[in-house]
């Protein structure tokens, strides 16, 4: 299929040169436009082809027909039409040569890099509704990256061994990385995998509380989880960094997509009760458990990014779990296991890029067993070996191919804030100026939450909502900015259409927990609905956020999962299997 458009004739060295744009479908999927120029001699006609970007792929010489176009040329009346039939005709002879080179150029291209954010000692250690700092190092916190690219569009998938990414530090770091190294800012995804033994990124933000009152800021700076000034700026760089390095090492990849299951490792960590009401975390051996008050997702989605030699280069993991196994001091938490056991096969150099799913009610806890709770370290090796060793056959069951095309989209929610009932945010006043040994140390943290909340109200009432979608071929990445509850993950993937979908939590922004409908009913309540500084999104957002990432993911046209080629027609079965049974 060819679109035409012709471009004036110059002349240049003598010769006379006529260009055509022109627009291919190739094995009926079309490609970006790429443009055809032939010139022509007395002797001889050649045609050149270049890709969007320019870049010469192939140029064809043509003897035999150069004769009959430049004499057709020199007739004065010549006709657009008798022109546009010869050079159509030439660049019918041209396009099977040109058609590899251009797939070639068109294929999938992916870079893969890492960068060091481990925490110093003494940081604080995010996690909680007051100050916990780390004392001890089990293994680095990272940032890793990966970009891929089908030569029209590129796209930037980056994680963040952190508890979360502030929506301020994403903007910056997008800013930054469309300046340095073209990428859009839309098309570049931030995600924090929840590490509970990271560095302090959050919760509260350097000057978020300037606003208030002393009190309010004592609690807020001296009392609560507080991110570091120069950790988040590390933090910062060495996203723009790893993305710049990964868009560096872009090559010419095979990559492959699928998905498998890891049961058995993660459980919803909410109950309903005998009480009529939803706990989260009762603890093993409650009579009062009825059953699970949500669903767990065992699914791992994989992308995988081969070179030439068929080695990995780096994958993209997905899987829904909270990263609370916490082996013992700084850690990237079980998410180092799942690139150990990766790297245990593929090799040191692979890149992995691991995404949280939906992972808000999930967790590694079990709460309907009789025995006792794994310690951490053993915790921490079975939840990520567990989820490491199904991506590794997930990597070696698929055949890689090319995964086109590569796209973005992104929409901006504006949702509310739930607000307190005034009698409850003078008696909050009240209890955070006694101490918490007086009047519990669980009641004044929650207090302090109502009284930080009411302050945040005064200057960010509405909340923003950044939902995104980042396509490659038959994968689609759909965000959200939560602690994203299982069940809406469950539901964008029933309503996405694509064939590998592949939610992922925590991305460009933190809004705290985003529950169901119906956690805040009559038969609901658990931590997660905890009214706080953090959490605090009106109880329909979650449905708003799951509306908004399905109609993303139905605006993009699903690539195709490669596949290993046909088997040829059947002939004959395999001689030295056709036999009866030889007894004797």
């Amino acid at each position: 299929m060819l679109e035409q458009s012709f471009i004036p004739a110059f002349t240049c060295f003598g010769q006379a040169i006529f260009g055509i744009r022109l627009k291919f479908t190739f094995f009926k999927e079309e490609r970006a436009s790429s443009f055809l120029f032939v010139e022509f001699a007395p002797s001889v006609v050649t045609i050149h082809g270049y890709t969007p970007q320019n870049r010469r792929v192939n140029s064809v010489t043509l003897i035999s027909t150069a004769s009959e176009l430049t004499r057709s040329l020199k007739e004065p009346m010549m006709s657009s039409m008798r022109l546009m039939i010869l050079l159509t005709s030439l660049t019918l002879i041209a396009q099977e040569s040109f058609s590899q080179d251009a797939d070639a150029e068109q294929a999938t291209h992916a870079g893969f890099a890492e960068r060091d954010i481990t925490p110093e000692i003494g940081m604080e250690r995010p996690g909680g509704y007051r100050k916990i700092f780390h004392r001890s190092l089990h293994d680095p916190c990272k940032v890793r990256a990966a970009v891929f690219d089908d030569g029209t569009n590129r796209v930037a998938i980056v994680s963040v061994d952190a508890l979360l990414v502030r929506r301020e530090m994403v903007l910056a770091a997008r800013k930054r990385i469309e300046e340095k190294c073209g990428i859009p800012a839309g098309a570049i995804l931030i995600h924090a995998t929840h590490s509970h033994s990271s560095g302090p990124t959050g919760m509260i933000y350097p000057g978020e509380f300037d606003h208030a009152s002393e009190l309010v800021q004592e609690l807020a700076y001296e009392k609560s989880s507080a991110a570091d000034p120069k950790y988040i700026v590390r933090v910062e760089n060495q996203i723009v960094d790893a993305v710049c390095a990964a868009n560096e090492d872009q090559r010419s990849t095979q990559c492959s997509a699928g998905k498998g299951k890891a049961e058995g490792v993660a459980f919803n960590r909410r109950f309903r009760m005998t009480s009529g009401l939803t706990q989260t975390h009762p603890r093993p051996g409650n009579p009062g458990i009825i059953e699970p008050a949500g669903p767990v997702d065992p699914e791992v989605g994989v992308i995988g990014a081969w070179d030439a030699e068929g080695n990995l280069t780096g994958c993209i993991v997905n899987f829904v779990c909270h990263a609370t196994a916490s082996p013992g001091g700084i850690s990237a938490n079980y998410i180092y296991y799942v690139e150990q056991v990766i790297r245990g096969v593929f090799g040191d150099e692979v890149v992995v890029v691991f995404l949280a799913g939906a992972s808000g009610d999930v967790t590694q806890v079990e709460n309907m067993t009789k025995y006792q709770r794994r310690k951490a370290e053993q915790s921490s090796r079975f939840v990520g070996g567990t989820v490491g060793a199904e991506a590794v056959k997930v990597l070696l069951r698929e055949e890689p191919g090319t995964l086109t095309p590569i796209n973005f989209d992104s929409t901006l929610l504006k949702i509310s804030r739930r607000t307190p009932r005034p009698e409850r945010v003078t008696k909050s006043l009240e209890l955070v100026k006694k101490q918490p040994a007086e009047v519990g140390a669980t009641e004044w943290a929650f207090a302090k939450e109502i009284v930080l909340l009411d302050a945040l109200l005064e200057k960010k009432p509405v909340a923003d909502v950044e939902v995104q979608a980042i396509q490659i071929g038959p994968v689609v990445l759909l965000t959200d900015p939560a602690e994203f509850f299982c069940q809406f993950g469950l539901d964008i993937k029933a309503g996405s259409p694509f064939p590998l979908t592949f939610p992922v939590s925590l991305a460009n922004g933190c809004v705290g927990y985003v529950p169901t409908e119906e956690s805040f009913g009559p038969r609901g309540g658990g931590y997660e609905t905890r009214l706080t500084g953090y959490s605090n999104l009106e109880i329909t957002a979650g449905q708003k956020m799951v509306d908004a990432a399905v109609e993303l993911s139905k605006r993009l046209k699903p690539g195709k999962i490669p596949t290993r080629p046909l088997e040829a027609e059947f002939t004959a079965p395999w001689t030295y299997g056709a036999v009866p049974p030889e007894v004797d």
